[in-house]
């Protein structure tokens, strides 16, 4: 039987065309690039020219773009690096209480050993960031705020021009960093437009190979490093490049970008069709209900009654493969901390689960999910425990 794949927050599979594009950069160009030879020069000119696609998708510049090992790093850099690069003019920073692991516990590092002052800011019952609170948290100490474009766990897209305006207002020195690999290749990025200063990609979210990331950073900000070694990446991010990762997501980034409006379509019917059929009692929607301010691909529930893990279990007998919205959460056992910030009880934020789609599935995935549900659903009310 085949297996429903509704799980593409968490990865997406590496397209044919881009693998396609790698293998040849495992063993046979698989010459190091800072090599002076003609060899090592052809694959450097390669990753220039990754580098060209990556930063075409979000309207940068080439230079503008440092290649790391995912979105974890990515964001350690954003957080660390320009926090430390920063520190003279002060000691403060912003993030909000959506923010992925990598980019509130660099900030709880910060706390820890550089005696930073960090302040979250609150989301509302949709799970969009309250600008006011974020106003008057910014000081003349604040060097960095760093809001996701949108979570995983809810899928709403934070109005990030919006809030560059106002921290812009405030202290235009301010560096504003967004974390982006949620948004990647389903909603329009132009870097310029939004007027970010930092933000973060990961390969493996729009069907590239996972080991390989982004940070973009705005020219003339400075950095500092968070790993150090030799001259790659400008000294920014040294070590030997992934070279045939780096080329399979500069592919990957070259098909999000052609495919774009085909891909977001096909994502909101399959989206809006899970959405607007679910037919179980005591099963709401969490984030945004406006649909063109949440991620096309992404449809995410509470259920009452029932832990979200074990819905997912059930799922997965069944051969769906669906999300809680966070593997770390979902690993603890407990409710999902961006719903607590959003208002919602410990014991209704356990009942969670998220569905995204992709560019592989179809409707009769959906009427497979729209059937099996809510049997998956009675069943376990039937059985388990309250909670």
């Amino acid at each position: 039987m085949k297996r429903v794949y509704l799980d593409h927050a968490a990865t997406t599979p590496v397209l044919d065309e881009v693998l396609k594009e790698m293998l040849p950069y495992f063993n046979v160009e698989f010459y190091n690039p800072s090599s002076i030879t003609s060899s090592g020069i052809k694959v450097k000119e390669k990753i220039e020219e990754a580098r060209e696609k990556v930063s075409a998708l979000i309207n940068a510049k080439p230079e503008e773009i440092i290649f790391t090992s995912g979105g974890t790093e990515a964001n350690n850099m954003a957080i660390i690096g320009l926090s430390l690069a920063n520190i003279k003019r002060g000691k403060h920073i912003i993030i909000s209480r959506a923010e992925h692991h990598s980019v509130l516990n660099a900030a709880r590092y910060l706390q820890k050993w550089f005696d930073f002052k960090v302040s979250f800011v609150s989301l509302n019952r949709e799970g969009f960031v309250n600008v006011e609170e974020l106003e008057k948290f910014i000081t003349d100490e604040t060097i960095l705020v760093s809001i996701i474009h949108a979570n995983y766990e809810i899928g709403t897209i934070e109005p990030i021009r919006e809030i560059s305006e106002v921290i812009k207002d405030k202290n235009e020195n301010i560096i504003f960093h967004t974390d982006a690999v949620a948004t990647a290749g389903q909603v329009e990025i132009d870097v310029n437009k939004m007027n970010v200063d930092a933000l973060t990609l990961s390969s493996h979210t729009i069907y590239g190979p996972k080991g390989v990331g982004a940070l973009f950073l705005k020219e003339n900000i400075g950095i500092v490093p968070i790993i150090y070694g030799g001259i790659q990446e400008e000294g920014k991010r040294p070590g030997t490049e992934n070279v045939p990762g780096i080329i399979g997501f500069g592919k990957a980034c070259e098909l999000a970008r052609r495919d774009f409006k085909f891909r977001v379509e096909h994502y909101r019917k399959l989206r809006d069709k899970i959405i607007n059929n679910i037919n179980v009692e005591d099963c709401f929607l969490t984030g945004t209900r406006n649909l063109d301010k949440r991620l096309p691909n992404h449809a995410s529930f509470i259920v009452h009654g029932i832990h979200g893990e074990a819905i997912i279990e059930m799922l997965d007998t069944y051969n769906i493969e669906a999300s809680t919205g966070s593997v770390c959460v979902s690993k603890a056992f407990l409710a999902s901390p961006i719903l607590l910030s959003m208002g919602f009880s410990y014991e209704a934020a356990q009942g969670a689960v998220v569905f995204t789609v992709g560019i592989d599935n179809d409707e009769k995935d959906i009427d497979y999910l729209l059937e099996v549900f809510p049997k998956i659903v009675k069943d376990l009310r039937r059985l388990a425990p309250k909670i």
